[in-house]
């Protein structure tokens, strides 16, 4: 054990620093691991705890009434379990945001969604005209004259872009329509 000004070395096979009376060890380490055997490990940088490689934990949480952050700045999140992976908000709004494309992908299965509203925003809205020649247009101010249209069918492209139609005694879908042209 050399004890300078500037560090304290040590050179064994293995380190131990134990509770006082000789109890629990709050720290050891040898060749192959390092064990950090605190009942609480509080990093307390503005930068947090920086893994070079993975990280394997059963649990992971946040201080109470503090909120819990993952995050990447610079590269992919990655989530993996053979059995599943369980994002639960209890008492809360789930949010998923990102800035170009938000893939659900079921690979064997199906995407279930189950909830007593579900609302698709933004959708494009084509007006139905009942010429064969007809096509939807993006804009639909309906005018002052016609009734307010309130009931919409809900309409798919080939490519699977949605659009709302203003819904008719039948399907006033049309997959030639300007909405699907040009997406």
């Amino acid at each position: 054990l050399i004890s300078g000004a500037d560090a304290v070395e040590a050179q064994c096979k293995r380190f131990e620093v134990r509770a006082s009376g000789g109890g629990k060890v709050l720290f050891s380490a040898d060749e192959d691991e390092i064990v950090i055997g605190a009942d609480r490990l509080k990093v307390t940088g503005t930068e947090g705890a920086v893994f070079g490689h993975s990280v394997e934990t059963p649990h992971i949480r946040a201080e109470p009434s503090q909120d819990l952050k993952l995050e990447s700045p610079t590269r992919s999140l990655v989530m993996e379990a053979p059995r599943g992976v369980q994002v639960n908000a209890a008492a809360g709004d789930l949010k998923a945001t990102c800035r170009k494309e938000l893939h659900l992908q079921s690979t064997e299965g199906e995407i279930f969604l189950n909830a007593d509203t579900i609302r698709l925003g933004n959708l494009p809205m084509g007006s139905f005209s009942s010429s064969s020649s007809s096509s939807f247009s993006s804009s639909s101010s309906p005018s002052s004259s016609a009734p307010r249209q309130t009931i919409y069918e809900l309409c798919a492209c080939p490519n699977g872009k949605l659009y709302l139609s203003p819904a008719g005694a039948g399907s006033t879908c049309q997959s030639s329509s300007n909405i699907c042209l040009w997406s």
